[in-house]
């Protein structure tokens, strides 16, 4: 499925930061999240701060990596924390607004093609929904999520954090697709299923692990199907969830697609 225009990115991007930040402004910093278990209210503050000042600096410095990048420290009040949030809040969107989305950037993704201006404010602008949601769902106040920009979200969630490659690893697909479906938006995004291996630099060979990688509608007949509207199913691939989406077809390809989307993502 087609990305959106650069400048929506942008929009949606500083749209959601704002909301993150009123929703956590008056917020009992030590309030659990609820879809981040570990985290508290002032945990929220400082990841996303820490995110947005990291990704400034990987705009702004482009395009040389983070070999430079001076690692703030914890702000140690609630008000430190919400003030060095700030800084990326006004930052990150200037600093984007100012480049060439085809210009290139540095990126941890191992894809030639992530390494763009573009490519960072695709994942900030998916970074800065998925943590106001988490900001909602603390404080008891959840808004619907824009269904364009979910529909998105579901594409890059299912390509870049569940079906990115690593250079030391291979792919050995199988002949399953799974199509999402959100009728909401009119349209799908489509997985082929398949096998990951490799030998990562540090820890054990893996062998035979459960993946998916995004394909084009491949014009035959899914295995499975997933339908929900765009923000449900968003919301569900993040872990932000637990409404109900509609799972059907081969239950041998739907076991394959829970054990690839059980892997935790931040």
């Amino acid at each position: 499925m087609a990305q959106l225009p650069y400048p929506e990115y942008l929009a949606h991007m500083r749209a959601d930061s704002v909301r993150f930040r009123e929703l956590l402004a008056d917020c009992d910093p030590n309030a659990p999240v609820p879809s981040c278990p570990a985290w508290t209210a002032a945990d929220l503050l400082w990841h996303l701060g820490e995110v947005q000042h990291w990704w400034t600096a990987m705009v702004v410095d482009r395009p040389a990596g983070p070999d430079a990048y001076q690692e703030p420290d914890r702000p140690a009040t609630y008000d430190g924390l919400l003030s060095f949030y700030d800084q990326g809040l006004d930052g990150l969107p200037r600093a984007l607004a100012a480049a060439d989305p085809t210009e290139e950037a540095w990126s941890w993704s191992s894809d030639p093609g992530h390494h763009r201006v573009g490519w960072i404010a695709r994942r900030q602008a998916h970074e800065a929904l998925i943590h106001r949601l988490d900001a909602e769902l603390t404080t008891g106040d959840v808004t619907a999520l824009d269904p364009t920009l979910a529909a998105d979200g579901v594409a890059e969630c299912l390509a870049v954090m569940y079906g990115g490659l690593p250079p030391w690893g291979t792919f050995d697909p199988l002949p399953r697709h799974v199509e999402f479906r959100m009728p909401d938006v009119g349209t799908s995004v489509w997985v082929q299923l398949g096998l990951f291996s490799g030998q990562p630099p540090e820890g054990e060979r893996i062998d035979g692990q459960p993946d998916l990688h995004v394909v084009e509608e491949p014009g035959a007949v899914a295995a499975a199907v997933v339908t929900a509207d765009a923000g449900t199913l968003d919301a569900w691939l993040w872990h932000r969830s637990a409404a109900e989406v509609d799972l059907s077809g081969d239950e041998a390809a739907l076991d394959h697609l829970r054990a690839v989307l059980r892997q935790p993502i931040d």
